[in-house]
């Protein structure tokens, strides 16, 4: 018998406390993490939100359509007067196709999908893929007037200049 276990024998309850301590989970506030929040740790594992969140008002959101969608349905956007068919394809806004009521900072245009149809779409971005798709088609990508790229170009003058200041 080892000593500890020799030392014990002849006490009630062994070292437990009262005889009503050793009696599962309750005594010791529950099993693994429970009552984190309100238990006597409270002061060691902070409590609430965490992490980062970008300020609404630089947060800009982006609508993106495939020119893929753009392709298959531009004989049902010139139907209902969203795009104007040319003599060879179609131009389409890709803004009054994706934003259907709903106002939106960017409008992106990306490059799954095939193109058979000459489009020329104008929206505020493409990527390389939607324009590389759409001039090989015959088509061509136009650029908004308040275009990501520009804005991109213009924040990069601005950091340059501040640099040589």
């Amino acid at each position: 018998m080892t000593s500890k276990k020799r030392r014990q024998r002849g006490s009630r309850t062994h070292g437990g406390g009262t005889h009503k301590n050793r009696r599962g989970a309750g005594h010791r506030g529950g099993r693994g993490r429970a009552g984190r929040s309100k238990h006597e740790f409270h002061n060691y594992e902070p409590k609430g939100k965490h992490g980062f969140k970008r300020p609404q008002d630089i947060r800009e959101e982006v609508l993106e359509i495939d020119v893929k969608k753009l392709d298959e349905d531009a004989i049902l956007y010139a139907a209902e007067g969203l795009a104007e068919e040319t003599g060879d394809g179609y131009e389409i806004d890709a803004r009054d196709v994706v934003e259907d009521g709903h106002e939106a900072d960017v409008v992106k245009v990306l490059g799954s999908g095939q193109v058979r149809n000459s489009l020329s779409v104008t929206a505020d971005a493409f990527t390389d893929a939607a324009r590389e798709k759409l001039e090989s088609a015959g088509g061509e990508a136009v650029l908004t007037e308040r275009s990501v790229e520009d804005e991109a170009e213009a924040r990069a003058d601005a950091d340059g200049e501040q640099d040589e200041e």
